[in-house]
């Protein structure tokens, strides 16, 4: 799967040669370089929160200067784009799922401004990198724990939207699950919403009903009707199992410092040029992580997924990323 991102991203450079479009890369940063988060929710919100934990370390460390904006709307995201990028930010980070145009158009506009974006998309010469959470290698090993402990074979999952960044976890946490249970079926629901806990929480209560004793908490709020129904719950992006001791029996971890702290040192030595940097997400990187409730999961189980994620890292064995829409099964 690595072969074949490296051969995808050589093509889309090639082709980017062929139209003239790599252009000479920014000269170096004197001084602290100066960042600028733009963010659509709070930066307690699980995603954004790793983007901003991230950028906080890199500041504390003396590397960055770092502000940012929050809970801004996509009406209002350009406007907040072009005043950081007027007063000289050296790096814009954020998420434009939706307003892809009016972000590349700002970055067409300031040519020697970094941004790292996430986004679905390609990555924009001469400045317009991307990034997205590649967790699918996590969501993997979290589905092995789904799949072993379910004892009705159904699996409820939550999701906030039906788009590739949640697609391809959902449908390794499948993959992870049917490994180790053949009969493992699955309920699926997508909330139209990045954060709507009550409308989360019942769906989750839905599925319940419907049988399922393990729940997929891809958004806040489902890890809730577990705890209330007593059932088991699968955590995604951030560490929960603190706020529901014996509920949460593993969680695909995402962490952004690899991301942040390469483009970082690109921008300061002047080498930052549009790149896609997906790839820092992967466990290879240390961008992804799994953590796993040993006492709520079976010692073989927690074996087996410890061999799988050396495998993971080693190579040997490659989560097949899928980005097409999850749905129930029959």
């Amino acid at each position: 799967m690595k072969l074949m991102y490296m051969m995808a991203k050589a093509r889309m450079l090639i082709a980017a040669v062929a139209f003239g479009l790599i252009l000479t890369p920014a000269m170096a940063v004197a001084g602290t370089i100066k960042v600028a988060g733009i963010f659509t929710l709070p930066v307690e919100q699980q995603w954004i929160s790793r983007i901003h934990i991230a950028l906080s370390a890199a500041e504390k460390r003396g590397e960055i200067e770092y502000v940012y904006s929050e809970n801004v709307s996509n009406t209002d995201y350009e406007r907040v784009m072009r005043e950081y990028s007027e007063q000289g930010v050296d790096l814009i980070v954020g998420e434009v799922f939706g307003l892809e145009r009016a972000a590349r158009k700002v970055a067409a506009d300031y040519p020697k401004t970094a941004y790292l974006m996430g986004s679905s998309f390609a990555p924009q010469a001469p400045n317009f990198s991307i990034f997205d959470n590649f967790i699918h290698e996590p969501a993997y090993l979290s589905g092995m724990a789904a799949g072993a402990v379910s004892e009705s074979n159904i699996i409820g999952m939550v999701g906030g939207y039906a788009i590739p960044e949640v697609n391809r976890l959902m449908h390794a946490f499948m993959a992870g699950a049917r490994e180790v249970n053949s009969d493992v079926t699955f309920l699926v629901n997508f909330l139209d919403s990045w954060y709507d806990p009550p409308k989360a929480k019942e769906s989750a209560f839905a599925m319940i009903d419907a049988g399922a004793d393990v729940m997929y908490a891809e958004r806040f709020g489902v890890a809730d009707a577990a705890v209330e129904r007593g059932k088991k719950a699968i955590g995604n992006v951030i560490d929960t199992a603190s706020d529901y001791p014996g509920t949460i029996l593993a969680s695909a971890i995402w962490h952004m410092e690899a991301t942040v702290d390469t483009a970082i040192s690109a921008v300061a030595d002047g080498s930052y040029v549009a790149d896609d940097y997906g790839q820092y997400s992967y466990m290879a990187h240390n961008g992804g992580s799994l953590t796993i409730d040993e006492t709520l999961v079976p010692a073989d189980v927690v074996a087996a997924i410890k061999a799988k994620e050396a495998a993971i890292r080693d190579g040997s064995f490659v989560v097949t990323i899928n980005d097409e829409t999850p749905v129930s099964d029959n």
